[in-house]
């Protein structure tokens, strides 16, 4: 499932309930209903502070920071980064 906001940028959630994703929306000024997503931000906001603009960065710059972030061991995952954990998921698919 995604949880998302009220923006327009979720305009084609029709679409992906077809395919079978449910999609919820948050309450207006509740972002502790996106968690994941408030998340995500407060790392990112670590390399990019808020108010940067952000169509100023070249697709490396994107590439390094996003690597930086999924290579980061986490507490939730018992010391293991999220790159770990999804690989180790993609195996077991085979």
């Amino acid at each position: 499932s995604i949880t998302v906001d009220r923006g327009k940028e979720f305009a084609c959630f029709p679409a992906l309930e077809a395919r079978g994703v449910p999609v919820y929306f948050a309450d207006p000024y509740a972002a502790w209903q996106r968690g994941t997503n408030e998340n995500a931000n407060g790392l990112l906001r670590e390399f990019f502070p808020k108010g940067m603009d952000l169509a100023r960065l070249s697709r490396q710059e994107v590439d390094d920071v996003t690597g930086l972030i999924h290579r980061r061991p986490r507490n939730c995952l018992h010391g293991k980064t999220t790159e770990n954990v999804f690989h180790e998921e993609v195996l077991r698919l085979n």
